[in-house]
Parts: C-alpha cells; sequence; structure tokens
C-alpha cells in the first residue's frame, strides 16, 4: 500500500494531501466543534496548541505504517474541509476499517461520499484490500447514509456499545468486499 498514492487520491470536486501542521487552523475549526466531534471518536479541539499535538500524533501513526490519514481539500477555494483515515491495516487478511470527519458547513453536499468512492478505488483496485469496514454511531445517520451511497452493507449492530454524553447508543457494523465491485 502507497501511502503517497493515498495523500494524491482527486476527482472533480475534492482532493487529498497528506496531513500537515500549517492546516491546523482549518482542522481545528471542525476538531473544536462539538457537534461535528460528538460521535467521531475523539475529544474535542479545545485550543490550537491540542489540535497541532493531535495532528502531530496522526502523523505517527501513518509512519508506523498501520494508519493512512489525509487531509480533503476542495478544489475551487484550497480550503481543506475533513480528515479521511484509512486505518487498523492488516495488510495479510487485506482489511481495513475507513473514517471521515468533515466541517459541518460542508456536511450534505456529497464530500464525504466523494472521499469514501476515493478510498474504496484505493483500498480495492490500487492496494488489492479484500474488505473496508466502518462502525458508526447508530445517531450518526449521514455517516450511514455515506457508506451505503457507496455500496456498504449493514453487517450487525452492537447495542449499546458507545456512551457518549451520558447516554448509550448502538454501534452499526457496515461492510464492503472487493468482489462486490462490477468488473473485478
Amino acid at each position: 500500500m502507497d501511502i503517497k498514492s493515498f495523500h494524491s487520491l482527486a476527482d472533480d470536486t475534492i482532493y487529498f494531501k497528506a496531513l500537515n501542521i500549517e492546516d491546523c487552523t482549518e482542522i481545528h475549526n471542525y476538531a473544536s466543534d462539538e457537534e461535528v466531534s460528538r460521535f467521531i471518536g475523539w475529544n474535542v479541539m479545545k485550543t490550537t496548541e491540542e489540535t497541532i499535538e493531535f495532528i502531530k500524533e496522526m502523523i505517527k501513526r501513518e509512519n508506523e505504517g498501520t494508519y493512512f490519514y489525509a487531509s480533503v481539500v476542495l478544489k475551487s477555494s484550497g480550503k481543506v474541509i475533513g480528515t479521511v483515515m484509512l486505518f487498523n491495516i492488516d495488510k495479510e487478511a487485506r482489511h481495513a476499517e475507513v473514517g471521515y470527519v468533515f466541517d459541518k458547513n460542508y456536511w450534505g453536499k456529497g464530500y464525504g461520499t466523494k472521499a469514501v468512492a476515493l478510498i474504496n478505488d484505493f483500498a480495492f483496485i490500487s492496494s488489492k484490500l479484500n474488505k473496508l469496514c466502518a462502525r458508526v454511531v447508530d445517531a450518526n445517520g449521514g455517516s450511514s447514509r455515506i457508506l451505503l451511497r457507496n455500496g456498504y452493507e449493514l453487517e450487525g449492530r452492537l447495542r449499546e456499545q458507545y456512551y457518549i454524553q451520558d447516554k448509550y447508543y448502538d454501534s452499526l457494523q457496515y461492510a464492503k468486499f472487493s468482489h462486490s465491485l462490477s468488473g473485478i
């Protein structure tokens, strides 16, 4: 799996690039938003310094080889609008997990769907993975729709798996397989 290829994925409206500290202000805009971070699995970043440290940690994980991260950039403006992840990469079993987070000003505009489509092509076609999976808090309907639009299927539900802000939520487990792609 080639990280440079992952960082150069693009379509007609967005492109991926390597995470870097210089984008910390734009990343902090959504990493510090409680509504955005609520179901993501990371703590709300209260200061720019916390965001910088988190970016450094993501870059460190990427250098260790089991995580790929990229900033999602809007072609029309050059603005970082989100972060995507391919993680828990198991090269022997040929599977990994996908994740994504977007600035809420860009929700509902198709960018998440496009970003996951780029990850799918990279994972299944370029990297020859067999399975991608994703875990979603059941209350996060937007995230589930992104996966369903990309051909993921609901594999199961883990009841009361997440405890967020004094409330339990179920975890929805989605998956997509390489053999489900047409022409492969």
